[in-house]
């Protein structure tokens, strides 16, 4: 039968192994009924087939002329291997498409990871407090975007990604709390709690609709209840939160 043919699949069988070891994992560290000491990695672009599971996407989609892409670097001494997410913004509209009254966007995000033996692939990041991500950025105004299961498929809930060191490596958090619900670019009312238990998909756009040059580098991203100690003392977040990495908290913006 065609439906047992499939679940044989090149990449079925990787994936539902992945969910037994992260589903066990859980349950003998009681991480149902506990708060996680160990962060939670979701994207680690560690190795050139990492950015294969990512799609680049911009205004020229749909007409317009910006230009997006990634790429794999593979790191040295002195950075990560990562992701570089760059390209060109265009606000010029096309003479051939009147019903486009706006351009000047570009972005990216993971695919949909497929199914397993236990039902889709989505990330649960229910335990945990802040999203982390790892990134070099060029300082423009970019937004973290994440898709869930929700009922509205076109619904994102969106962050500004706040920046403190452009061009240098770092290290930002954000509150799973503080994503808005948004549809298309525009606020969404009234507002829905984010889906913790179904993340289907997480990804980086800027739409500041400025022309020009982009670069934003990003070398992993994970669910978190805290920096580490590491992370902290690179980004100097130990200054403003001195004590143990369990009490660490974001920049206020």
């Amino acid at each position: 039968m065609h439906c047992t043919a499939r679940c044989f699949a090149p990449g079925f069988l990787k994936r539902s192994l992945e969910e037994f070891k992260r589903l066990s994992g859980t349950a003998l560290r009681f991480e149902t009924v506990s708060i996680p000491t160990r962060p939670y990695q979701l994207i680690t672009f560690s190795d050139p087939d990492s950015i294969t599971r990512c799609k680049a996407m911009s205004d020229a989609d749909i007409g317009g002329f910006s230009h997006a892409q990634i790429d794999y670097v593979s790191g040295s001494e002195t950075e990560p291997p990562h992701l570089r997410f760059h390209g060109n913004i265009s606000i010029e509209l096309p003479k051939n498409r009147p019903n486009l009254q706006r351009s000047g966007y570009a972005g990216w995000r993971t695919l949909y990871r497929g199914s397993t033996v236990f039902g889709r692939s989505l990330w649960d990041i229910d335990p945990y407090t802040y999203l982390a991500m790892r990134i070099k950025s060029d300082g423009r105004k970019y937004f973290v975007n994440l898709q869930t299961e929700s009922i509205v498929p076109t619904d994102l809930h969106q962050h500004r990604l706040y920046t403190r060191k452009p061009g240098e490596w770092e290290t930002i958090l954000i509150n799973w709390n503080d994503f808005v619900r948004t549809n298309h670019g525009e606020v969404v009312e009234p507002q829905m709690e984010l889906l913790r238990q179904r993340v289907r998909t997480i990804g980086v756009s800027l739409i500041d609709r400025t022309p020009g040059a982009f670069d934003l580098s990003v070398s992993r991203i994970w669910a978190t209840n805290g920096l580490s100690e590491q992370d902290a003392q690179e980004d100097d977040w130990s200054k403003d939160f001195p004590s143990s990495s369990k009490s660490l908290k974001p920049e206020k913006h």
